[in-house]
Parts: structure tokens; C-alpha cells; sequence
């Protein structure tokens, strides 16, 4: 009775509720805005909400994450621009369905799929939490390792062209993750005696640059194009719609539950692995994917969503942040009195039913403001390209700069524009490069951490491989990941097919 009183507490108190919806509100247009990210947001909250009781600041902080979550989704279907790093998947078929005049229907859908994403996590936070964490903690710094080489190796499936240019991009973005100062020796890496480089390369100034500003100066060959008009008279996906793709979305969002349970990773690499998925057991898309397959956006906006239930799952039942942004709801806890762990579990269970109770009403109030105000966000691509090309400029200096208030980030969003619309030129996917940059530290980081801890001994870090089922597991992955993105799997799976005709 207790439990169900607590959930209940957000839905019976008019002032928490607003400050749900307030929070969900600010969260769904911060998290649209590029290179004003949620963990920004929320972290700028806790100095506002050190002195509220911890209800209204919990509150507040839920709606803005949940929302921020969903509202990177808007840039990257008008702009291809994503307003976050987990929708860098939604643009790559948000976009080219904005550019056949279905904004209207694509945000629709990424809609409906978020809100029942974000319930398959809230219901796996509430019914599976200590199964789910005890899973995460079985992962080892070598299993993360490997979770970080199976998500590079999905370059093979974010890029549509040439398997070489797919994976030297996502090498370079690699490179790039690595520039700056070494974490664990201090040394420098690739930064050519360059104070500017010591302090590395913020990923939010290449993901701008490499979508936003390439985007402008392709653009640029079309000035005189008339611009393509929405069709925004069906906004809610249709009843067969969401039943179709039900299947779908439900394996996509237990990948971003058990994901963004995994302490360090989030909804970004849960996005990324379920557009993978899709593209793998999807045997007829609504069209190719990357070309406006609805499937592209069922699967990473699910995942997403997915993913923040995930993350409060470690959070809450042992104290450990599963992404940034639970990471900083640690701190706001800590600093009204509580501890979050197996204790807090014992000590203050209301405290645990209160969060879901107010993740599930931000994901009512996330796909209230989902679902409106898209008429007035269409009207963005419907601009004559002189007006939406400076439009988008701004939007990317205005987003570089506002992540560390630097200039230098400017210039290096503006650096990997160019760069990036040489390779769009040349027919190099920018998906890769992203995805390599945002697990460049992931496996960096736990590559050492498993090394130390076999004493920098190879032959004993391969025996934990072979003898860890999950390590097994995961090795077998990425192996035959690798293996089914090369000519020999499709030639030997066409002599397959002549063979079974014959």
C-alpha cells in the first residue's frame, strides 16, 4: 500500500505535476536545440533545486530528462541536424522522409514509438530492476571492450556504400575520440604540441559540424530549388501503423533497457545497435533504409526512450549511474540526504515508487508536447534555402559554442563541416565517424582496465575470454558481425540459395 501511495504522490500534488510537465516541456525544446545537451541542463538544475525538498527536484529533473531524450529527434528529421547523439540514427531516415515532404508523419511516429519505448523501460525499472542489475554487474571491463568493438563494427550497417569507407570513417572518429590528454597517464595524444588540443575535441563540434554545417554547404547547390511541401493533415501514426511495427519496437527497446542498464553507455549506443537490428531481421522496410524506411525510425526512438528507464535501474538499486544524466540525479540525492544503493531500496522505497510514478507522467506530458506544435516546426524546411541555409549556420555556432562557451569549438565545428561535405561528396558516411568518436573513450578506458587487471598479460586476457560465457558470447559477435559484412558471407550465402533452387 505503501509503494502504490508513493507512486501515486505525483499524480495526486498539482505542484509536482506541473513541475513535470514544466520540466518535460523545457526537456523536449532543449533537447532539439543542437549542443544544449540534457546533461547540461540538468546539471544547471541542481544548483537552482539545492534548497527545494527533493520531490519537486526529482520531478523537475525527470521531465526534463525524458523529454531532452525525445527532443533530439525534431532537428534531425527538419535539419539533419541532431539535437542529441542518440538521434544521429533518426536522421538518417527522418531526414530523407522530411525531404519527400513527411515531417509531419515522421515526427508523428518517432512520437508514438518514444512514448512506448519509454514505457518498456519504466515497466522493466519497476517489475525487473535487481535482475537487470545483477546482469550488468557481470560485465567486466573486457566484456565493455568488446561491447564498444561490436558497435564499431556497425559501420557496416550505418554505411549504405563501400564496407572500406565505412570502416575508415569509423576508425577516424576513433582518432579523433583519442586526441587530447591521456586519462590514465596524463600524456599527450595526436595533439602536435598544440595547447588548443590538449583538452581534446568536444563530439558535440564534429556531430554538429559533420551534419549541420555539411548539410548548409551541400545545400548550397540548390539554392533556386523550390523547397518540397509537408504533408502534415495526419499527424498520430494510424492504429495498423503501430500495430506493424509493434514487434519491432518491442525487441528494440529490451536492447535499449539492457544497454542503458550498462553503466557508461546510454541511449546514444542503445540507438545506434537498434537501427542495426532493424536493418538485419527487417526482410521488407517500408522503403531501403536510409532512404525514409519507417523502420529507421521506429528502432532508435524506442531504444532511446528505452534506455532511461535502463539507466535508473543501476542507479537505484546499486548506486551506480547508468549514463551522465543519472549520474548527476546521484548528486541531487546525495545532497538531500539520500543514498542511492541496495539501502536506499530498504530505507526509503517510496522514494524508488515516486521516480517511476514521475518518469510515467513525463512520458504522458513527452508525447503531449510530441504531438503538438509540429505544424509550426514543418514550417522550418518549407523555408527558401537562403533563408534556411543561415538559419542552419547559426544553429550550429550557436550549438558549438554553448557547450563549453569556446570559441575553439566553433572553429573546430566549422573545420569538421567542411571536412564532413567532402565526404558526403565522396561518398563516406558520416554515421561512422560519430559513432567512433562517442566509443573511442568506452574502449579506450576499459582496454587498460582489463589489461591491468590480467597484469599485462595477453595470453591471461584471452583465457577470460574463453572462459567467460558472456566474453564468449560477445566475442562471437563481433565476429560474425564482422564475418556477414564481407563479399565471401554474401557470396557464399548466394551459392547457398543457387544450391537450395537447385
Amino acid at each position: 500500500m505503501d509503494a502504490l501511495l508513493a507512486f501515486l504522490t505525483v499524480f495526486t500534488q498539482p505542484e509536482l505535476l506541473l513541475l513535470v510537465g514544466l520540466g518535460t516541456f523545457a526537456g523536449v525544446y532543449v533537447g532539439a536545440i543542437p549542443g544544449l545537451s540534457v546533461t547540461m541542463a540538468v546539471s544547471i538544475l541542481i544548483s537552482f533545486t539545492f534548497s527545494w525538498d527533493v520531490y519537486p527536484a526529482i520531478s523537475l529533473m525527470i521531465g526534463i530528462y525524458m523529454g531532452g531524450v525525445y527532443g533530439g529527434s525534431r532537428t534531425a528529421i527538419l535539419l539533419n541536424i541532431p539535437g542529441a547523439p542518440s538521434a544521429i540514427a533518426t536522421a538518417m531516415d527522418g531526414y530523407p522522409m522530411a525531404l519527400r515532404g513527411e515531417a509531419g508523419q515522421a515526427i508523428g511516429v518517432t512520437t508514438v514509438m518514444s512514448f512506448i519505448g519509454g514505457f518498456v523501460g519504466i515497466a522493466a525499472l519497476a517489475l525487473a530492476a535487481p535482475l537487470v542489475s545483477d546482469f550488468a554487474l557481470k560485465f567486466q571491463p573486457r566484456d565493455y571492450m568488446l561491447l564498444a568493438v561490436l558497435g564499431i563494427l556497425l559501420v557496416g550497417s550505418l554505411s549504405t556504400g563501400s564496407l572500406v569507407k565505412g570502416i575508415f570513417a569509423g576508425a577516424l572518429g576513433i582518432a579523433i575520440g583519442a586526441v587530447g590528454r591521456d586519462p590514465l597517464t596524463f600524456a599527450e595524444r595526436f595533439t602536435f604540441d598544440l595547447k588548443l588540443m590538449e583538452s581534446g575535441i568536444s563530439f558535440i563540434a564534429v556531430m554538429i559540424g559533420m551534419f549541420g554545417v555539411s548539410e548548409a554547404l551541400l545545400q548550397l547547390h540548390h539554392v533556386d530549388k523550390k523547397s518540397v511541401r509537408q504533408t502534415i493533415d495526419r499527424i498520430v501514426p494510424s492504429l495498423a501503423t503501430v500495430r506493424k511495427h509493434l514487434p519491432l519496437s518491442m525487441q528494440t527497446s529490451t536492447i535499449g533497457v539492457i544497454i542503458g542498464a550498462l553503466p557508461g553507455t546510454g541511449g546514444d549506443i542503445a540507438a545506434l545497435m537498434a537501427y542495426d537490428h532493424a536493418k538485419r531481421v527487417t526482410k521488407k522496410p517500408s522503403r531501403p533504409f536510409g532512404q525514409g524506411a519507417m523502420e529507421g525510425l521506429v528502432a532508435p526512438e524506442t531504444a532511446n526512450n528505452a534506455a532511461v528507464g535502463g539507466a535508473f535501474i543501476p542507479m537505484m538499486t546499486l548506486g551506480i549511474p547508468g549514463d551522465a544524466v543519472t549520474a548527476i540525479m546521484i548528486g541531487a540525492l546525495f545532497i538531500h540526504g539520500l543514498n542511492p544503493g541496495p539501502m536506499l531500496m530498504i530505507d526509503k522505497p517510496d522514494m524508488f515508487w515516486f521516480i517511476v510514478g514521475a518518469l510515467v507522467m513525463a512520458n504522458f506530458f513527452m508525447l503531449l508536447f510530441g504531438l503538438t506544435g509540429i505544424k509550426l516546426f514543418t514550417k522550418i524546411v518549407e523555408m527558401p534555402r537562403a533563408v534556411l541555409i543561415p538559419l542552419i549556420m547559426l544553429l550550429s555556432i550557436v550549438g558549438a559554442y554553448a557547450v563549453n562557451n569556446s570559441i575553439t569549438d566553433v572553429y573546430w565545428m566549422l573545420g569538421f563541416g567542411v571536412f564532413g561535405y567532402f565526404m558526403r561528396h565522396y561518398g563516406y558516411p558520416l554515421g561512422p565517424v560519430i559513432l567512433g568518436v562517442i566509443l573511442s573513450r568506452l574502449l579506450d578506458d576499459n582496454w587498460r582496465r582489463a589489461i591491468i587487471s590480467e597484469r599485462e598479460d595477453l595470453g591471461r586476457f584471452f583465457h577470460g575470454v574463453f572462459t567467460s560465457p558472456l566474453s564468449t558470447v560477445l566475442l562471437v559477435a563481433v565476429v560474425l558481425i564482422f564475418v556477414s559484412q564481407t563479399p565471401l558471407w554474401a557470396h557464399a550465402k548466394a551459392r547457398l540459395a543457387r544450391k537450395d533452387k537447385a
